[in-house]
């Protein structure tokens, strides 16, 4: 688990040049029983439970102001699409606002302090207002959003069951003088 986490610190663009340069090389006074690449590889599957549950225990409470936003993981290059088998039937194609990528959406939401509250991952072609329900259970008070998260019915659907209020920024072609939108910048 600590070396996934730091392949991930280390923002290298490969699994193997990480493990073979820096495990291999500067941390091995570090980890003087290192298994080989290969051994490593089939090792890893072993640490997704323990990392989900190390990701539990790290969530914080919501402390009544909350951020909520998403972001793409992309698994390949658009050009390697057709070519990309493994998470064939899984990954999709989507949009953010850096353009066009394939993979997946990841969504979270955290209170003031920077902790997560809530972590959704969605197929990257999925409406970022659709996890929020499913998300928002433990949620209370505020949460701030970007535009991509304007809808008038999930924002009575977050004060009726879950006494939250949704507040994010207007679209430049929207007015404040339409009904449901009040000065705030809310519906």
């Amino acid at each position: 688990m600590t070396i996934l986490v730091l392949f991930h610190q280390r923002r290298y663009r490969q699994f193997k040049s990480f493990y073979y340069h820096h495990m291999h090389g500067m941390m091995k006074q570090e980890f003087p029983n290192l298994p080989s690449y290969s051994r490593f590889i089939k090792l890893m599957p072993r640490s997704i439970m323990p990392l989900c549950a190390y990701l539990q225990s790290m969530m914080g409470d919501c402390t009544g102001i909350s951020y909520i936003d998403s972001t793409k993981i992309a698994v390949c290059h658009n050009k390697r699409i057709y070519r990309h088998k493994v998470f064939k039937g899984l990954a999709t194609r989507g949009k953010s606002s850096m353009g066009w990528f394939y993979g997946f959406k990841l969504h979270a939401i955290i209170n003031h302090k920077g902790e997560l509250v809530s972590v959704k991952v969605t197929a990257g072609n999925t409406d970022d207002r659709v996890p929020v329900k499913d998300m928002a259970t433990p949620v209370f008070g505020k949460v701030f959003g970007d535009r991509g998260y304007i809808s008038k019915a999930l924002n009575e659907w977050l004060t009726k069951h879950s006494d939250t209020r949704l507040i994010k920024k207007l679209r430049r072609n929207m007015k404040l003088n339409r009904p449901g939108i009040v000065g705030d910048s809310t519906f």
